[in-house]
């Protein structure tokens, strides 16, 4: 069996520790359930992280750097068009996107957030590049009197809110489902969203 280099190895870890905090919450998890989950001892684990709080800023981090990167890839160009519509469907679904097929992430955030706020602050924390972002586009849009005059960090606020509303029922409960396609659910919310910002 070909060794792992430090890199590999540390992803392993994070990806090892997605899974059993997801399962087993954050406290739940030991150091030496991460270790043997990825055939390491504990002292190696400690070689890459310092602590287990530690490893879960590391998580956080990267995955949040990651969803960034996506998503200012996806919306920028739509963004640059003045696209309203199509853009916040495309964020309003990717949000919806990253609740459902990264599960496990969706659940440690969920058990970090319920087991100690101040895990939950980490994440909070994280995000707010993401609704800066969002807010900042919309400020533009009132300036160039397209949105009317509203608090475009609360805006974000509440998009956002929606938007992860529906990933986290999409993640949680099959019967969310019967509401349509999540296309059809986002483009309707979308449209509900503009009318009350728009002139």
């Amino acid at each position: 069996m070909q060794r792992m280099n430090s890199e590999d190895r540390r992803a392993a870890i994070m990806e090892a520790a997605i899974r059993l905090f997801s399962e087993r919450g954050f406290r739940g998890t030991t150091t030496r359930a991460l270790a043997d989950a990825v055939g390491v001892s504990e002292p190696i684990l400690y070689e890459h992280f310092k602590s287990k709080r530690d490893l879960f800023e590391a998580i956080i981090d990267v995955k949040s750097r990651e969803g960034v990167a996506r998503a200012t890839a996806l919306l920028k160009p739509l963004a640059e068009a003045g696209q309203d519509r199509d853009l916040l469907i495309a964020l309003s679904e990717f949000v919806c996107q990253c609740h459902t097929e990264d599960q496990a992430y969706g659940r440690l955030l969920l058990l970090a957030a319920l087991e100690g706020p101040e895990l939950g602050d980490i994440f909070y924390e994280r995000q707010r590049e993401a609704h800066e972002m969002l807010a900042v586009y919309f400020a533009d849009r009132i300036r160039a009197g397209v949105f009317r005059e509203v608090d475009p960090t609360v805006a974000a606020r509440v998009f956002l809110g929606m938007s992860t509303e529906l990933g986290m029922n999409r993640m949680l409960y099959r019967g969310a489902a019967a509401l349509g396609s999540v296309h059809e659910v986002v483009e309707q919310m979308v449209d509900v969203f503009l009318k009350g910002v728009s002139k």
